[in-house]
């Protein structure tokens, strides 16, 4: 389905055949010979999983290899000698199978390793926090030190203003909310509480207390500032001089940010926006979506057997922690001959006693054992059995000691095992649907850490700003934000606790003769940005898989999922939403619609318009560069544009369903150059989850001003045509140029031009607008409005007005 819109996006976009990015002259690499005895491309739960380089000749190739439902981190880069590299995130097994088929497999850029170190690191970073606040609590019960301290008192200036920050410790504050009230003098020698007092609030991360903090304007420069705290204790420090940073500063300079101290949980994510609406009630809201996922939960099972063709798969009727994993199943040698096969319960322990022949040999083959499992009523009642991945099972059955079925969860009892709710935080002052919406969700992919942190930072400095910035009161004031930490919360918790490369959601769809076993655990799920219902794998578009074992399964019909139904839901419920960013990360890449296309031909899902491509380029270079004021770094563009360009095909993806279906400006961050980096960094130009989480949010800070800016937008465009010579004789070249992004209906004949004139087009993918070619005394009528709806001189297209802009061409001097 791709042909409903909520809005109209302002003109005709046909399909275009692409071209694609230009490399030529390559021969792409054959696939190797006897394909019907290739290596599968899937791994077993016990094989390490990592991200691996992949060096293709062309884009045909990296179709091809798009096309097997390879998993790839969105980074595919064009190198200096026109070939592409890109990541995989394969097994070693699946790593053979490439190259079976014929693609070059390079080196390991991350690896589970790096993954467990960024654990460790997250955790001993929690771990230290606690402990110095025990510490610290412990010292202040023991009257050694006082229970508050300061950490510091920076006074700085900006355009003649004076500011205070303060930054304090309070023994209390991991379980009491109060805030601390900061006296300050006016300078040596004078009194304290003579400059006056502010307060300072908490601040807690991932559920651990690390600081207050606050900023507040100062008169006069403070010399000493002092705390009381709660329970009477008190600190005293010097003020000290904080060196302001070259150039202007892009807010206000009491402005707050910086709210990310380590990774969050899809659980702790959905705490700390419920924290903040709860803090900030006139501003914000939690939504409740209204589709619950299938939880944090599996059945448990077991394999019997090593040999396909004797394996016994084993599932509980009953979730795993419901009872499931209390499960234990034995195959027994009888020790005796001509013994039948029989099945035999106590409790949750399940015996199958294996037949024998008058040798006493075991004659029991898989299909036997899994049809007397099956009869037996205590058994079934337990378990189901099934051979092995399709097998006939007619191998024999070997003895075996007790299994212990499992659901192979290893998160806290902390995460529910319960279908789960996905919320939402909604930002605003007025939130009835009257204000301009923008909508920001991330973690769509499991693995993908850092995306979550760019919206919670975002959230936070909406609401902590609010009273001490008048551009964040603005956007408040004036916009209506959707932000969805984690669209996927079953799946961000299975990377964080069970298998790190975790792309999908957790829903098993595979059959039980495919790969629904135990050992395919690790190979679950829907990829949810393949999931939607524009554009899709449903409609004959690449870039999404059939399997239920690939990374890219776009499940068995669109918006099946209910991690996919609920971004639909915001969408198709809230029509003021005009603009969207989806984060996934990684390799730093800008991009937008179209994001598939059908191959042989690479047959684009329809192309944006003049004006839009303009629209959306232009709103890109903000968001840019507001990302680069971070720390310098610049998403290039090779890496900005249209999905189709420079990318992939990506079927059925979140941002075409709303650009087509719904008619919103919609982009897509890939946040970062890995999913899982160090979350500190000593490089300041390195890999860090910290910086990355910071100078995204930048970013998406930005859109929201977009936003703020297209509602407000009453200029109107102005527009000209440019007349060249052209190489046929008696004829010349016309192209139209306007002020800003702006569509251009014009005619040719001198009649008055509407919305139904021919509507001036690209010349090509990234090329600007086309040339036409007249002949010289040719009457050019025409009007150009932009994105937001102003139309030049304002005009009336559709009234009596005549004051459209009107040329008649003469040959150039």
């Amino acid at each position: 389905m791709h042909t409903v819109t909520r809005r109209a996006l302002g003109g005709t976009a046909a399909a275009a055949a692409l071209a694609g990015l230009l490399l030529t002259g390559m021969t792409p690499i054959s696939p190797a010979a006897g394909t019907e005895q290739l290596p599968e491309l899937t791994h077993d739960a016990h094989e390490e999983v990592g991200v691996v380089e992949v060096v293709l000749p062309d884009q045909t190739e990296l179709d091809r290899l798009v096309d097997l439902g390879v998993d790839l981190d969105h980074a595919a880069h064009l190198n200096p000698d026109g070939t592409i590299t890109a990541h995989a995130v394969i097994s070693e097994g699946e790593a053979e199978g490439l190259r079976a088929r014929g693609f070059a497999v390079g080196k390991t850029v991350h690896d589970e390793d790096d993954t467990e170190a960024v654990l460790a690191e997250r955790d001993a970073m929690r771990t230290a926090a606690a402990e110095e606040n025990a510490a610290f609590a412990e010292a202040a019960e023991a009257a050694t030190v006082s229970d508050v301290k300061i950490i510091r008192a920076d006074y700085y200036t900006s355009f003649g203003v004076g500011y205070l920050n303060v930054e304090a410790k309070w023994a209390n504050g991991q379980t009491a909310t109060n805030a601390l009230t900061v006296q300050r003098d006016s300078g040596p020698g004078t009194a304290m509480g003579s400059g006056g007092t502010q307060s300072i609030s908490r601040f807690v991360d991932a559920s651990v207390y690390l600081y207050h903090r606050g900023a507040a304007v100062v008169q006069t420069r403070p010399d000493t500032v002092q705390i009381t705290s709660p329970t009477g204790d008190v600190a005293t420090a010097k003020v000290t001089d904080w060196l302001p940073i070259e150039g202007e500063p892009e807010v206000s300079p009491d402005y707050q940010s910086d709210f990310i101290t380590s990774y969050l949980t899809p659980t702790e994510l959905y705490d700390r926006i419920h924290a903040l609406a709860a803090e900030f009630p006139q501003i914000a809201e939690i939504v409740e979506l209204p589709k619950q996922t299938n939880g944090y939960r599996r059945l448990a099972q077991a394999v019997l057997g090593s040999a396909n063709a004797s394996r016994v798969a084993i599932d509980s009727r009953a979730w795993g922690h419901e009872g499931g994993n209390g499960i234990r199943i034995r195959a027994l040698n009888p020790g005796a001959a001509n013994s039948p096969l029989s099945v035999n319960v106590t409790g949750d322990d399940i015996t199958v006693s294996l037949a024998t022949n008058s040798a006493g040999a075991l004659t029991s083959t898989a299909a036997q054992v899994v049809a007397a499992i099956n009869a037996d009523p205590a058994a079934s009642a337990l378990v189901s059995a099934y051979t092995y991945r399709g097998s006939t099972g007619t191998g024999v059955v070997a003895a075996a000691g007790f299994t212990a079925l499992s659901d192979g969860l290893n998160a806290p009892a902390s995460v529910s095992r319960d279908p789960q709710t996905v919320y939402a935080i909604r930002i605003g002052k007025v939130r009835d649907g009257s204000k301009p919406g923008v909508l920001a969700y991330a973690q769509e992919h499991a693995r993908e850490w850092v995306p979550p942190l760019v919206t919670i930072e975002a959230a936070e400095r909406l609401l902590r700003n609010y009273e001490l910035d008048g551009r964040t009161k603005q956007l408040v004031n004036n916009l209506d934000i959707w932000i969805v930490p984690s669209v996927n919360p079953d799946g961000g918790h299975y990377s964080f606790y069970d298998f790190n490369s975790q792309r999908r959601n957790m829903t098993n769809h595979c059959p039980r003769t495919g790969n629904a076993d135990f050992l395919a655990r690790n190979t679950w799920g829907v990829d949810n940005n393949r999931n939607y219902d524009t554009y899709s794998l449903f409609d004959g578009y690449n870039g999404a898989s059939a399997s239920c074992t690939s990374d890219t399964y776009a499940g068995p019909s669109e918006l099946s999922e209910p991690e996919s139904a609920n971004i639909d839901w915001i969408a198709a419920n809230n029509e003021n939403i005009r603009f969207a960013m989806n984060l996934h990360s990684s390799g730093n890449y800008f991009m937008w619609s179209p994001g598939a296309y059908i191959t042989p031909g690479r047959i684009s899902a329809p192309r944006p318009t003049l004006e839009q491509e303009g629209y959306f380029w232009g709103s890109s270079s903000r968001i840019l560069t507001e990302i680069k004021r971070y720390r310098g770094m610049s998403v290039t563009p090779a890496r900005t544009g249209p999905i189709s360009d420079v990318l992939y095909s990506a079927a059925g993806n979140s941002g075409d369903m709303l650009w087509y279906k719904y008619g919103i400006y919609a982009w897509n961050f890939e946040v970062g150059t890995t999913f899982q980096p160090p979350f500190s960094n000593a490089n300041p130009n390195g890999a860090s989850a910290h910086a990355e989480s910071q100078e995204y949010a930048n970013g998406l800070m930005e859109l929201f001003r977009v936003a703020y800016d297209f509602d407000r937008d009453k200029q109107r465009p102005e527009s000209t045509v440019a007349v060249s010579k052209s190489t046929q004789a008696g004829m010349v070249d016309v192209k139209f140029n306007a002020t800003e992004a702006a569509s251009v209906f014009y005619t040719l004949d001198g009649s008055k031009p509407t919305y139904d004139s021919t509507l001036y087009a690209s010349a090509g993918i990234r090329e600007g607008g086309e040339t036409i070619t007249v002949p010289v005394g040719t009457k050019i009528h025409w009007f150009s409005v932009d994105s937001a709806g102003n139309v030049e001189k304002n005009y009336r297209p559709d009234g009596k007005s005549t004051n459209h802009n009107k040329l008649t061409v003469t040959a150039p001097q």
